[in-house]
């Protein structure tokens, strides 16, 4: 079976049940929780059913493990490859490994923000937690190896706006159990980044991030840079659920990669602490709700997608607004969460059961399927690639929600293309 790989996944003791290392899992979409099958690559062996949320799981320590593994030991820079983009133009050494890090941990805060229990998948989920929290304090250490760099470059200014969403989304997981000089460390690593210009672009809401997480945390802010970010996105928005990323309109999915969550969750910290306003909020939202409402009709039967615009390479977090609507039991009407949670399996396992999309030692590798280096952008590099972790943020709804939980439910275009009714689409004016 040349066009699909099983997931590696190196553990959840008891959650990998029957299925055997090494062999390939079924991609066929949309079948039910608990009804996908693993066929042997060779031979025809079919193991045992991995339920929709296991399946998640595995996967996404099979993503993470690298980056928090290393980053607890002080040893990603000197074990993490640094594949690049034709014509990349960064200083790679300098920005990569916190792209890497803050990127990847912003995906998995919400699912570390769950309590604790015994069974295989919280036992695992205690064990990231805690490399996460070495890692963060590795990071902002000047004695350690993986010390990471804030302080010169203008694109730390992007991840550690990743970071700090990490913080919002898990403050009592992520944030509070922190010690006071790794906190005061932090602080003083985002507040140097007010050296950086932002771009006119999505990179003033980078700035607005790292402004919002530290009036949350009742530091010093500048409320210009996140008043800036809220009357550009709002001047730029386009109509029908769609930011333009500055003044011209281009189609992409920069409105999944950092527009609608990143807006949300700044406008969300700025009405909390009676900084900005809540209409404001109420109105993000319900262009994020629009905008993920088409999210989920692109996504065809067959679980693919269009494969268009810039940054292709971040895969999964295209999708970051729905899920983060399903997260926030936000959905919009008329989608039901378990269609969200089938659609979502069904483009995992395009994207990661392709040989190639992980080289052999567990990294990711560029590409959108598979290894497909020469779609990469000039400022691609490995580390970029681990912000695919925000489309798993379902992750953090416990096993019990009916995003997990309900029979599975075909997606929009699975009922379009099988001749079944459907809700009618028109364009919102708000």
């Amino acid at each position: 079976m040349e066009r699909r790989n099983f997931i590696k996944i190196a553990p959840l003791a008891g959650l990998a049940g029957a299925m055997a290392p090494g062999k390939t899992l079924s991609a066929a979409a949309g079948m039910p929780a608990g009804a996908n099958t693993a066929a042997g690559e060779g031979n025809q062996h079919t193991f045992a059913a991995v339920p929709d949320r296991q399946y998640h799981v595995n996967l996404l320590q099979r993503i993470a493990r690298p980056v928090v593994e290393n980053m607890s030991k002080g040893t990603l820079k000197k074990n993490m490859p640094l594949e690049k983009g034709p014509g990349y133009g960064l200083a790679v050494e300098k920005v990569t490994y916190l792209e890497a890090f803050g990127r990847c941990i912003s995906g998995l805060a919400p699912w570390l923000a769950l309590a604790d229990d015994d069974t295989a998948e919280g036992k695992l989920r205690k064990q990231m937690r805690e490399q996460v929290l070495q890692g963060i304090v590795n990071g902002v250490n000047p004695a350690s190896a993986d010390y990471l760099n804030f302080r010169s470059e203008a694109q730390p200014l992007v991840d550690a706006a990743y970071l700090c969403q990490t913080f919002m989304r898990a403050p009592g997981a992520l944030w509070q159990p922190l010690d006071n000089i790794t906190k005061a460390n932090i602080v003083k690593e985002l507040k140097e980044l007010r050296r950086v210009r932002p771009a006119y672009n999505n990179w003033l809401l980078f700035a607005g991030m790292v402004e919002a997480f530290l009036l949350s945390i009742g530091e010093e802010w500048e409320p210009l840079r996140t008043m800036v970010a809220t009357k550009k996105i709002q001047e730029w928005y386009a109509g029908d659920g769609f930011y333009a990323d500055g003044p011209q309109f281009s189609l992409d999915y920069y409105n999944g990669y950092v527009i609608h969550p990143m807006f949300t969750d700044m406008l969300k910290v700025l009405a909390d602490k009676q900084q900005g306003s809540k209409a404001d909020y109420d109105q993000a939202m319900k262009r994020m709700q629009r905008f993920s409402e088409l999210q989920e009709r692109m996504i065809a039967p067959d679980g693919t997608y269009p494969a268009l615009g810039r940054s292709m390479t971040y895969r999964t977090a295209a999708f970051q607004p729905l899920v983060q609507l399903a997260l926030m039991h936000q959905l919009p009407e008329g989608i039901v969460p378990a269609q969200v949670r089938c659609a979502m399996t069904a483009i995992m396992k395009n994207i990661f059961e392709m040989e190639g999309t992980f080289d052999k030692q567990g990294w990711l590798q560029l590409g959108i399927c598979g290894h497909q280096p020469e779609v990469a952008d000039v400022y691609t590099s490995t580390g970029s690639l681990y912000i695919c972790t925000n489309g798993f943020l379902a992750l953090g709804l416990p096993a019990a929600d009916p995003f997990w939980a309900d029979p599975a439910a075909e997606w929009t275009a699975q009922k379009v293309w099988s001749g079944k009714k459907i809700k009618k689409d028109y364009h919102v004016n708000y």
